[in-house]
């Protein structure tokens, strides 16, 4: 039995479709346990959204096919569950609060129904205790005249309302796993702030565990406990936030870090970009994925596909820069900006959680 709430192991989920088979999640493992947040980053077609989708079975099968792994919910086994057998998952054990809140409700439903509709799909209550939870937790995640609110319908609300409504269906049945697919995307600054406050505030109320996917990484520093860094189907680095942030072992991740924006650079100071584009899933390289961007490629990434390498406490990276007979050629880690990679703003964040160089 799993000793964790969630652990997925050697994922490996595929699409056919007319041109090919398209392999979008490659070999992907990491564990969630209650109470803590595991941020998945990476570039747009890396395949974050494909593994959380996999995981609650949402992806329509056929096209997807889940090729090989695990997924062990509370020790017991989901790739094996019929859709039918997963819907008592949903909603119930881990909930999705999805990218676009717009195109995720209904526009010609009111509020209160699509609650109330999750609700006694999974508890076998009346429509009167439904709508009082349902009204209950639209005041908890902050939305002003819940009551107003339940009557309403989703096309006259702004963007940051609907992304609230979408929490407080994901939560109306206190689920164990909240997958939040970049809950932020879209919104001010203002109102993203607000939004993370309160996943937060849930999280230590409920103390349910958090997957966040995301791309900005001032939301990773804020929110998470663990990272895991995707590229190409593959997670090519995990660890805690000290490990990720302050000690990074994968040139993609010195990548990402690089590419953070300074506020308190000169406005005329260029962005260090990744030169590039990621590769075509259709038909993987033979190596490692980020050969062919990778300032440091030798021979061998372009030949064969490094093995997870354990690097510290429960940090892992994947390149062939970290085998031992590559020790004459290794890189020092870059400096990004002509300074550490870590910008001020992030740094702050960190410090506030008292993740320091050292460790947490």
């Amino acid at each position: 039995m799993s000793e964790h709430l969630l652990e997925v192991k050697d994922l490996k989920v595929s699409f056919d479709t007319y041109a090919g088979e398209v392999k979008a999640v490659r070999g992907v493992s990491f564990y969630l346990d209650g109470g803590e947040t595991l941020a998945i980053v990476g570039e747009s077609g890396c395949g974050k959204s494909v593994t959380i989708q996999t995981v609650m079975r949402l992806n329509p099968e056929p096209p997807a096919r889940i090729v090989g792994g695990s997924i062990l919910y509370k020790g017991e086994e989901l790739t094996s569950k019929t859709d039918k057998e997963m819907r008592s998952y949903r909603g119930k054990e881990f909930s999705m609060i999805f990218q676009d809140a717009m195109t995720s409700l209904n526009p010609v439903v009111r509020i209160g129904k699509q609650m109330c509709e999750a609700i006694r799909i999974h508890e076998k209550v009346s429509h009167e205790e439904a709508k009082r939870r349902a009204i209950e937790m639209l005041g908890k995640v902050g939305l002003s005249n819940p009551e107003t609110v339940y009557r309403r319908y989703p096309h006259t609300m702004s963007g940051g309302q609907r992304q609230r409504v979408m929490i407080a269906m994901a939560l109306c049945c206190h689920p164990s796993i909240l997958m939040a697919d970049e809950p932020t995307t879209a919104l001010d600054v203002t109102t993203q702030a607000q939004i993370l406050e309160l996943m937060q505030d849930i999280q230590r109320e409920t103390g349910c565990g958090i997957i966040l996917i995301t791309h900005n990484l001032g939301v990773v520093a804020r929110m998470a406990e663990r990272v895991a860094v995707m590229y190409a189907g593959q997670i090519v680095e995990k660890g805690k936030l000290s490990d990720i942030f302050y000690h990074p072992k994968h040139p993609y991740t010195w990548g990402l870090l690089g590419s953070m924006p300074d506020m308190q650079e000169r406005s005329d100071s260029r962005l260090t970009a990744i030169p590039g584009s990621p590769p075509d899933l259709f038909a993987p390289p033979k190596g490692c994925g980020f050969a062919a961007r990778c300032p440091y490629c030798m021979e061998i990434c372009l030949q064969s596909d490094p093995e997870e390498s354990p690097v510290g406490e429960g940090h892992t990276a994947r390149c062939w820069l970290l085998n031992p007979y590559a020790a004459a050629c290794r890189p020092v880690p870059p400096v990004g900006r002509d300074k550490q990679l870590v910008t001020p703003e992030v740094a702050g964040y960190l410090e506030r959680k008292g993740v320091t160089q050292d460790g947490q």
